[in-house]
């Protein structure tokens, strides 16, 4: 159990894995900041109704003086803060070669920059106190890219390359630096990727608007890892005496490790077969 522990968690409206985090963080005895952007604030309510250990404050990773506002929120009530759950993240499916740039951009804004941002915030705050613990939540498609999500998949594995640097470079000041890879999650994640596709009208793509709609589907089968189990383990291990530097977990996890030690012409046919571009097209 810890010993009050001061949590900042990002994208934690419910249906999300960022909502079931502060339910995990506040069972292990935690003070938790529970934000998201302000359309969402109320999705977060039943969070800080239900529990007396959860707060909720407005927060738009993509806004200097949102995040500036709200760590400084955290600060003048606490007085520090000692792990940050950098969760905040959106979709972003379709062919790399007809996605629109903006989509794209926006996708880095919240789901890479959001991470840095949040991170240059916190940062001086723990450096400060001595100790501290961030946690970058990234995934297994930043280790495997996946067609049809390129865009997502880039985001993540830009996440992933600067929480490796961050980790040797905040080791001075006694922060740990934690990347998280979730496998398929259950989670609202992949409803709202599928409202985006309705948006797209595919020109050389067209042909492929269900097998694009399916990746948007793929991470919320049947056998999708529970949030609430997952967020629990991830819970437990940030807490722990000695965090691990990266925790693995939940369903296909196996599969990507997998595909990771894989020759590229063996990833490239797995893919191809699974997401139907084993097929010429001709125009």
């Amino acid at each position: 159990m810890s010993e009050g522990k001061v949590v900042l968690v990002t994208g934690s409206a419910k249906g999300g894995i960022g909502y079931e985090y502060c339910k995990a963080f506040a069972e292990q005895n935690c003070r938790v900041f529970a934000t998201d952007i302000s359309t969402r604030v109320q999705d977060m309510l039943e969070l800080q109704q239900t529990d007396d250990k959860i707060e909720t404050l407005e927060l738009d990773v993509s806004s200097d003086d949102s995040v500036s506002s709200a760590v400084n929120s955290v600060i003048s009530k606490c007085g520090r803060i000692d792990i940050l759950i950098n969760n905040a993240g959106i979709g972003s499916t379709g062919p790399l070669a007809e996605l629109p740039l903006d989509v794209v951009r926006k996708a880095y804004e919240i789901n890479t920059l959001g991470q840095l941002r949040m991170v240059q915030h916190v940062f001086p705050h723990m450096a400060l106190q001595r100790s501290g613990s961030i946690v970058n939540i990234g995934s297994v498609v930043g280790k495997v890219p996946t067609p049809w999500a390129g865009s997502y998949c880039a985001t993540k594995a830009a996440v992933h390359a600067m929480s490796n640097s961050l980790r040797v470079e905040l080791r001075p000041f006694n922060i740990d630096v934690i990347l998280v890879l979730p496998g398929a999650i259950r989670s609202n994640f992949g409803n709202n990727s599928m409202e985006k596709l309705a948006n797209y009208d595919w020109k050389l793509y067209k042909d492929f608007k269900e097998a694009i709609a399916e990746r948007a589907r793929a991470s919320q089968g049947s056998k999708a890892t529970d949030a609430a189990l997952f967020a629990r383990h991830v819970a437990k291990e940030v807490l722990s005496p000695k965090p691990p530097k990266e925790i693995v977990f939940g369903h296909m996890t196996g599969l990507f490790a997998l595909l990771s030690w894989s020759p590229l012409w063996a990833r490239d046919l797995f893919f191809s077969t699974r997401f139907k571009l084993n097929k010429k097209v001709f125009l």
